[in-house]
């Protein structure tokens, strides 16, 4: 089969397309014949060795995936080719996954496999940051950073579908297109973002920040909450890892709270499952609308990466296998 690898520990630089075997289904795995796989963040930084969870060269990236089973064993509640959704941390970009059952999730019909390839890493780390971590209601208020990237957009669909009204913040215009078609009702511009948020707040804030960027914008954020506000840290895609004066949160009563929905598969590998359940209903149903997502060929693997690493990148970046 044909599989990106990481020969070397460069970034996109270091991928490289190979022909290698394809995994077999022992040990009760379900094998997958893989139709499209998602292009995230954690891939970038596991081509360079930055990730929490390094990996050795050469290995295979990818974290999920779309595609038809070609095997399940028996009692795997999977059954030969039935559309399922994959969560695979040990690589997704080949044409061939085999998978432990509690990572495979059963895909709704109707919904196509490029389309969902993009969802996994992105929607249940938006839908574990806003339900679990920030407890946010129908009704509050949501402030989305990097709200045209893969997770912003999922952001703003989650909280369009569960009744949130969502300021939207983005570096330019292209991105601000971006972001309204993703659902944001209000959008703002980097360059006096918070003057603009609290100007559209009538000064009383937001109840919740969901912010996968960090940076110099944090110290803004704390002090752009509501009270009784939260932010949620998601992750750092601005470089720097800001840090916080707890005073802050004393005197507004607020909060920040970490998501790192992958470390909290890894001790509670059960909720992978229930929650996607609770998501697919509402992509089932429509309450989700997904934006399509930028598709490349599997040969093209580096340069979407690399559109991630130059933050060109717009919504979901998706490669196609089949």
């Amino acid at each position: 089969m044909r599989a990106q690898q990481v020969t070397e520990l460069t970034g996109p630089s270091g991928l490289r397309l190979a022909e290698t075997a394809e995994p077999g289904g022992g040990d009760g795995a379900v094998v997958v014949d893989i139709a499209a796989a998602g292009v995230a963040f954690p891939d970038l930084l596991q081509a360079k060795g930055l990730y929490q969870v390094r990996r050795e060269p050469p290995f295979v990236p990818g974290m999920e995936g779309a595609g038809t089973v070609r095997s399940a064993p028996e009692g795997s509640g999977f059954e030969p080719g039935q559309r399922v959704v994959v969560v695979e941390m040990g690589g997704t970009w080949q044409e061939v996954v085999a998978a432990d059952p509690g990572n495979v999730l059963p895909l709704p019909d109707g919904v196509p496999f490029e389309l969902a390839a993009g969802m996994p890493l992105n929607y249940l780390t938006v839908w574990f940051a806003l339900r679990r971590r920030a407890r946010a209601q129908a009704g509050e208020t949501v402030l989305v950073h990097g709200a045209a990237g893969g997770v912003g957009v999922a952001a703003l669909d989650i909280c369009r579908a569960l009744g949130m009204p969502t300021i939207a913040v983005v570096s330019d215009d292209r991105k601000a297109a971006v972001a309204e078609q993703a659902g944001a009702e209000r959008v703002v511009l980097v360059d006096g973002w918070r003057e603009s948020v609290r100007e559209h707040t009538a000064g009383r804030g937001v109840d919740v920040v969901v912010d996968p960027v960090g940076g110099d914008r944090f110290t803004d954020s704390l002090r752009s909450l509501a009270p009784e506000g939260r932010l949620v840290v998601l992750g750092f895609t601005g470089g720097e890892i800001p840090t916080v004066k707890v005073n802050r949160l004393l005197l507004g009563n607020t909060a920040v709270v970490g998501a790192a929905w992958g470390e909290f598969l890894r001790q509670n590998p059960g909720c992978l499952r229930e929650q996607w359940d609770e998501l697919a209903p509402l992509l089932a149903g429509g309450g989700l609308t997904p934006l399509w997502p930028a598709v490349r060929p599997l040969e093209e693997a580096a340069d979407a990466l690399r559109e991630l690493e130059y933050r060109s990148a717009t919504g979901k970046l998706v490669l196609r296998l089949r």
